[in-house]
């Protein structure tokens, strides 16, 4: 990735880099704004595992929140320490985008627990809401380490407003009768485009972009066992899809605490 980032800086001016990010983002806007309204389908809060244990409801699902909130509070401990700064963080500043992300992956544990427990589209916004936290804030830390710091931190309260305004509007949505899923995916789906992009784009300051691999790669596995749901816990009976959902999302979260704790400065 890093001699893929190089080759483009050369042949590609950071004016035309910018541009052609810019191109992708309003073609993802545009082709969401033509989609057809997308309404929240009333069996997604039908889960496969549904059994009370130790007298919790949906037990499995519920308490595979845990380890969010382990991840998003030694993540918010590790960024608070002064000693992260120089060898993580070129400039302490560069830590804002990351502490939300920690923030948003801990309030994760509390929303998806309290939806898990009687899952309907009232208690579902608590659920989205941390999650787009998460997911703006990561994006913007891509842009402070690839384009400018402050280009990242001038979008990062812009992304943080998409993120809470596209599970707001759909909760509206479906108040008035005509639910609308679209602007909470791409809210869900852009940063699997843009990030990327900015990663081929634009050269990084920090060691280990691999991690990113790796982060990406258990977010799908996620995406995967959530779809998967009622298949896995056929297997065997033991665990459901979306308990293993879980489980490989704050595996994602994780390794980016690791990436941060191992990484250095490349100048």
């Amino acid at each position: 990735m890093r001699t893929a980032a190089r080759e483009l800086s050369r042949r590609m001016s950071r004016r035309d880099r910018l541009l052609l990010l810019g191109g992708v983002t309003l073609a993802v806007v545009v082709f969401t704004l033509l989609l057809p309204r997308i309404p929240q389908n009333p069996a997604y809060h039908n889960f496969a595992d549904q059994r009370r244990l130790l007298g919790i409801p949906n037990c499995l699902d519920v308490v595979s929140n845990v380890p969010f909130l382990l991840v998003g509070v030694v993540g918010l401990a590790v960024l608070l320490r002064v000693a992260s700064v120089g060898r993580s963080f070129l400039n302490s500043s560069e830590r804002w985008p990351y502490m939300i992300f920690f923030l948003g992956v801990a309030l994760v544990s509390f929303g998806s627990a309290y939806y898990h427990l009687a899952p309907d589209n009232t208690r579902l916004v608590w659920d989205r809401l941390p999650m787009t936290l998460a997911f703006m804030s990561f994006l913007a830390a891509m842009v402070v380490e690839r384009v400018s710091l402050r280009t990242g931190l001038v979008l990062l309260p812009a992304l943080l407003a998409v993120g809470i305004g596209s599970v707001l509007s759909w909760h509206w949505s479906e108040l008035a009768g005509r639910g609308d899923l679209r602007f909470y995916g791409f809210v869900q789906f852009y940063p699997a485009v843009g990030i990327p992009l900015l990663v081929l784009l634009f050269p990084p300051r920090y060691t280990r972009t691999g991690d990113l691999v790796g982060i990406a790669g258990f977010y799908v596995l996620a995406k995967v066992f959530e779809v998967l749901d009622r298949q896995v816990l056929a297997l065997g009976g033991l665990v459901s899809g979306h308990t293993l959902k879980h489980l490989a999302a704050a595996l994602a979260s994780y390794w980016v605490l690791r990436m941060l704790k191992l990484r250095s400065p490349l100048c």
